[in-house]
């Protein structure tokens, strides 16, 4: 195992596989986020089983060059997979025109019921079932499928691919209209990502010398929706691994908020924020023994 690993489960997952003998390499990322690509290009072996990159960060919105990347792992005979959870539906996604062999996607991130997803499997890419024992999907995973799931999950991705448009205009200019407000209003924060290479919809803020589950039990009162780092780890006190691994300061990091928008969303629903979000930060910095 090499890179620093913080997060919990990775890190048992890591040590489980280490006492199999097998070596699992963490790629690094810079202040904004953005992937060492040539730390991972010269970390791959002829014993490198499998390269697995996220599209997009769930956190930042920070995009990876996947399709760049598939190609070069293809030449060396590796098997690539990407997590394209946050990507698809909010950027065009096209495996004829890349070398990905496996892509996983979730229905809740495109509006479909929760609990369902797909992942794609390229013709010929070796693969072993986790749950067997049924003939379902083509052998590939046993167990009766959730039809009526599928079926939410096939009409949101339609209803995505129709709105694609919508997502990275007017999704993207709500998005920078709230980032660019705070910024003006608030003092000490910061946008977390590299904001040139990112999803149109995400942002990652980081409100100094304030907790973000403060921020979000005050905002939940007023009915606004967000969360403190990835929503995957909710309940955790503990600053977001993502924003540690960028080097983001340890009074920031526990101070980071993430929006995710959507089509749904209104000017009006960012104006209220835009009102309302300031006056929670003065009065969480007034109770905090960091503020000067």
């Amino acid at each position: 195992m090499t890179s620093r690993v913080e997060h919990p489960a990775i890190k048992s997952l890591c040590e489980r596989l280490d006492k199999k003998g097998y070596r699992v390499t963490f790629v690094p990322v810079d202040r904004k986020g953005v992937l060492d690509i040539d730390y991972l290009y010269d970390s791959l072996t002829d014993d490198t089983a499998i390269v697995s990159l996220m599209w997009a960060n769930n956190e930042t919105g920070v995009i990876f060059p996947i399709e760049e990347i598939s190609n070069v792992v293809r030449q060396k005979g590796i098997a690539f997979h990407t997590d394209a959870v946050q990507t698809v539906g909010k950027i065009p996604v096209d495996v004829s025109q890349s070398n990905i062999d496996m892509l996983s996607i979730s229905g809740h991130k495109i509006h479909a019921p929760k609990g369902v997803g797909a992942l794609y499997i390229r013709k010929g890419t070796p693969f072993s079932p986790f749950l067997i024992g049924g003939h379902q999907e083509k052998g590939r995973r046993g167990g009766t499928e959730n039809v009526v799931s599928i079926i939410g999950f096939g009409k949101a991705s339609e209803l995505a691919a129709n709105h694609m448009g919508e997502s990275i205009n007017r999704v993207q200019k709500l998005r920078d209209k709230l980032e660019n407000e705070l910024i003006r209003r608030v003092p000490n924060v910061l946008i977390n990502g590299d904001r040139d290479n990112r999803l149109p919809n995400t942002t990652s803020l980081s409100f100094e010398y304030v907790e973000g589950e403060s921020i979000l039990l005050m905002m939940d009162e007023l009915g606004i929706c967000a969360s403190s780092g990835s929503a995957c780890t909710s309940g955790s006190l503990e600053p977001s691994h993502v924003l540690r691994a960028m080097g983001v300061p340890f009074t920031a990091a526990h101070g980071s908020i993430r929006f995710s928008l959507s089509i749904y969303n209104t000017e009006e629903d960012i104006d209220f924020i835009i009102e309302r979000l300031p006056p929670i930060i003065g009065h969480l910095r007034k109770l905090s023994p960091f503020w000067q």
